[in-house]
């Protein structure tokens, strides 16, 4: 089933209706997602979520296929954060336009699955507004994100737990993801993950293991991940995946893991908020206290996380751009 332009605002209406305001976006500074997703620490899990994506034939074609991954990595990861921010930190309508800018983006991703993988049969079509597949995608991108925020800082209760999956439930319909397809509450939503990492739709392809192995190895980015970031990947991510990925995660791998971990649980609360929070949300709480522009250190860490000084500026012009171009720049 695919997110039709009609779905998806559909969905965008129910966003708007349940905002917590103009000005503080869609979840607010009360929500457990800001609570969460505020952390760099969140960055500690960006691998897994990759890992995780590309494990689903039809993302790893897609990204193999028309994706800008490998002649522009550092644009693909700002493009990526500048989403995902825009759409937790920023106002609620920046939310709704950058909801807008990616269902448009990925309209223009359609391929052919080059060969059979698990249920997907070799010549089928994949599309990047599927349903099941954006389902996935929002899956990995917020357990991740906990999973990362559990590893340094105290987990949540149950009870934040089941905030945060209820606001979840409200981040999926930015994705036009139709909200009665979601579980109703997090032990649920454990289960689906759980089932999906067990099942066959998630077979790990030959693009998708080179892609995985590009990137940890520094030749797709010119920057090698330090053994420590690679071994944390391989540990969280379940053991059939790993293997599959082919990372090494042998006795060397999980002493360097456990050591960057005693080591971050030690300092990581102890920094200070400055470096500690994602730009973005620094962006987001001087917004609130009256100022429309980013102070200038906030400016110079919103380009570390998303390449532009601000969330109120549109990275680029896809959405005006032919179907040719976007596909580049997936």
């Amino acid at each position: 089933m695919l997110v039709s332009a009609e779905d998806l605002e559909r969905h965008l209406d129910l966003v708007r209706a349940r905002a917590v305001g103009a000005r503080e976006g869609v979840f607010g500074p009360a929500s457990v997602t800001w609570r969460v997703d505020r952390e760099a620490a969140v960055f500690l899990g960006a691998g897994r979520a990759l890992a995780l994506q590309l494990a689903h034939p039809w993302v790893a074609a897609a990204i193999a296929d028309q994706s800008s991954v490998f002649a522009d990595p550092l644009g693909r990861f700002h493009r990526t954060f500048q989403v995902m921010f825009t759409m937790v930190f920023g106002t609620r309508d920046q939310a709704l336009a950058v909801a807008r800018r990616l269902y448009q983006r990925h309209t223009a991703v359609v391929g052919v699955l080059p060969t059979a993988a698990g249920p997907f049969a070799a010549g089928s079509n994949y599309y990047a507004n599927d349903v099941a597949a954006l389902r996935w995608v929002h899956a990995t991108l917020l357990e991740t994100a906990l999973m990362a925020h559990d590893l340094v800082l105290p987990p949540l209760s149950h009870e934040e737990r089941e905030s945060y999956w209820s606001e979840a439930r409200l981040y999926a319909a930015l994705f036009g993801i139709p909200p009665d397809i979601l579980a109703p509450d997090w032990a649920s939503f454990v289960a689906y993950s759980e089932a999906m990492m067990e099942s066959d739709v998630l077979t790990v392809i030959p693009a998708a293991r080179d892609i995985v192995q590009q990137i940890f190895s520094g030749v797709a980015t010119t920057i090698r991940p330090p053994l420590w970031y690679r071994a944390l990947t391989a540990q969280m991510l379940p053991a059939r995946l790993r293997t599959a990925f082919d990372l090494p995660f042998g006795e060397a791998e999980r002493r360097s893991a456990e050591r960057a971990l005693r080591w971050m649980r030690r300092a990581y609360p102890l920094l200070p908020g400055r470096l500690r929070m994602v730009g973005p949300y620094q962006e987001a709480v001087a917004r609130l206290q009256g100022q429309d522009r980013p102070p200038l250190a906030t400016r110079w860490l919103n380009q570390v996380w998303i390449g532009q000084p601000s969330l109120g500026r549109t990275p680029d012009h896809q959405a005006e751009r032919g179907p040719s171009e976007r596909r580049k720049r997936f």
